[in-house]
């Protein structure tokens, strides 16, 4: 099963000109931009819809304000996919559990106060995950806006994924720590498409292929 897997789109969807082959289409996040326009959601799904994958999957991020503020109308609207929020899916085979949730950052959507709260959401992470999506990264792992800059993470989401194991961890919400690592048996992946400016490049502007 071929995973293709991106996050932080903003709104540029359109721009992407060329995506890989693969079985499952899967979106970590922040697919829109203001979070507050509809039309951003009807864009994304139309988009989403032509894409020609047999299965899409899509969990939001801070930036997707309407599935928190409106999550009936704006999950209505989502037609082109299955959409994660602490939830999941087995797709052929393949066991996917998504989480939109982050550590706070200023009036954003979906965020805890860092500490002992974020227990609440990676508590109910399964085990015997094929693939976590999360929005944000664990602490430690991709999440720096710039080398040598601070650790942006989630600690309890790193100790939630030492302990459940899963054998992918997909998020983005850190653009400048778009890549990939392997850790403990572990492969991370920070799909983010646009990097700290919102361009789409480097570190950022790779369509990322995972295999299970």
């Amino acid at each position: 099963m071929r995973l293709v897997v991106l996050s932080d789109t903003h709104g540029q969807h359109d721009k992407i000109r060329a995506i890989p082959e693969g079985d499952i289409l899967v979106h970590a996040g922040d697919f829109m931009n203001s979070g507050i326009d509809l039309l951003e959601i009807i864009s994304f799904n139309r988009w989403l819809g032509q894409q020609p994958f047999r299965h899409r999957v899509v969990c939001a991020g801070n930036h997707d304000k309407y599935f928190e503020s409106d999550p009936a109308t704006a999950r209505g609207l989502l037609t082109n996919c299955q959409y994660l929020e602490n939830s999941e899916i087995t797709i052929e085979g393949v066991r996917l559990w998504g989480s939109p949730y982050t550590p706070e950052f200023f009036n954003w959507a979906f965020m805890y106060p860092r500490g002992t709260a974020a227990t609440r959401y990676w508590d109910s992470i399964p085990k015997d995950l094929d693939v976590l999506i999360t929005h944000g990264p664990p602490l430690g792992i991709l999440d720096q806006t710039a080398p040598n800059m601070v650790h942006l993470g989630c600690a309890e989401l790193l100790d939630a994924v030492r302990n459940k194991r899963p054998k992918v961890h997909i998020f983005g919400h850190i653009h400048g720590g778009a890549g990939e690592v392997e850790r403990d048996g572990i492969r991370f992946v920070n799909a983010a498409f646009l990097n700290e400016r919102y361009e789409p490049s480097h570190p950022a502007g790779k369509i990322r292929v995972i295999d299970i």
